[in-house]
């Protein structure tokens, strides 16, 4: 029995819409693919015009399938797991193009990012009028774990089915209360989400890249939903809240202080940690929360020679910090590197675990999920 489009995994829809394009009869369903990823790649980051020519290929490309004699007798559905397919190809081919791709998103997501965490260290659920029955920490943990999947996604389809599931359990968890409890459903603001890198990023990349077709009912709803969560985060201030304006302000100061002093901590550990070369020498060694720890010639962080035993609860938030300092150079690094490989008019076979053969010497790829 034929499935659905929403019953496959992604790697199915992958894979099918793979299996399709190797196809020789494919060859001019590649060829447009391809001209269109080029084109893309190398024109200037505008990200509301980006959403409007990928919808507008989304389009195009929908109609040329359905006329394709490779999907003749195609029911709706098998075409729009083709389409499904199309969209996590190209948007995974132009991922580091359009996500966070302009000045003011980068801006925006670290502006959230830092609101959301000053807000953590004193906002309290009664502040939020969040009552006692829906402070379930098992279901906001459960949420907080779907969201924070996000970033390990390209595609807008699964980027929002996380979206989606966090959702759900926070409405499950508000419709089990309204039933148990006769408690009346919460609203946007019952949604402040956990603290997921570029939550900004992440919800725009949704909405302009996400085929518009698929951004309707339960998806629509639940997107709607975290997106007013987002401008309820950037305008909360004293009156959005429970709380004393005086309260909210001295929370807010007592919150930068503490993590200035974080910061400043961190930077100081790190400039501990640097020698300089006439230091590189056999049997140096750096301080490490109050004890003394050998550093070897070949390196210049604080932690590469500790044992376990050396470590303390306080070096902990130092080697996060650190961890994901780390992370998001690579982050960078990768987005670099996959932004040189689309330059090049022919897929690499070192790069590509798929190559979608055309019959004619030119090939598209794809590493698939």
């Amino acid at each position: 029995m034929e499935r659905t489009s929403s019953q496959l995994s992604a790697s199915a829809l992958f894979y099918d819409f793979l299996h399709k394009m190797r196809n020789p009869a494919s060859v001019d369903l590649v060829r447009s693919i391809k001209s269109f990823i080029v084109s893309f790649s190398f024109s200037p980051v505008n990200p509301e015009d980006d959403g409007r020519r990928v919808q507008e290929f989304y389009t195009t490309m929908e109609a040329a399938v359905t006329e394709h004699p490779l999907w003749a007798g195609a029911t709706s559905e098998q075409i729009d797991c083709a389409m499904e397919g199309l969209e996590k190809y190209v948007m995974t081919k132009l991922f580091s193009r359009t996500f966070a791709a302009s000045p003011e998103d980068v801006k925006v997501d670290q502006e959230l990012s830092e609101k959301i965490k000053l807000l953590q260290t004193f906002l309290r659920p009664e502040h939020l009028d969040i009552p006692v029955v829906l402070q379930n920490e098992a279901a906001w943990l459960l949420a907080e774990k779907e969201m924070l999947k996000i970033n390990a996604f390209r595609d807008p389809r699964e980027k929002l089915l996380c979206v989606m599931s966090c959702c759900r359990v926070i409405n499950n968890l508000l419709l089990d209360v309204s039933i148990s409890e006769n408690h009346m459903l919460g609203g946007a603001d019952d949604f402040l989400p956990a603290n997921p890198p570029q939550l900004h990023s992440n919800l725009k990349f949704i909405q302009l890249y996400r085929r518009q077709a698929k951004l309707v009912s339960e998806a629509a709803y639940h997107l709607t939903n975290l997106v007013s969560a987002e401008t309820f985060i950037f305008e909360l201030n004293a009156k959005s809240l429970s709380m004393d304006e005086i309260d909210f302000k001295e929370g807010m100061q007592a919150a930068r202080l503490a993590n200035n002093a974080s910061r400043e901590e961190q930077m100081s550990t790190l400039g501990a940690g640097k020698i300089s070369g006439s230091d590189m020498v056999p049997g140096p060694s750096t301080r490490v929360s109050g004890r003394e720890i050998k550093i070897s010639a070949r390196s210049n962080y604080p932690y590469m020679e500790a044992k376990p035993g050396d470590l303390t609860v306080e070096d902990v938030e130092r080697l996060l910090s650190l961890y994901k300092d780390v992370v998001t150079k690579y982050t960078s690094l990768c987005g670099t590197v996959q932004q040189l490989s689309l330059s090049r008019t022919a897929s690499s076979p070192i790069m590509e675990q798929h190559e979608i053969s055309l019959g004619t010497g030119t090939s598209i790829g794809c590493r698939g999920t």
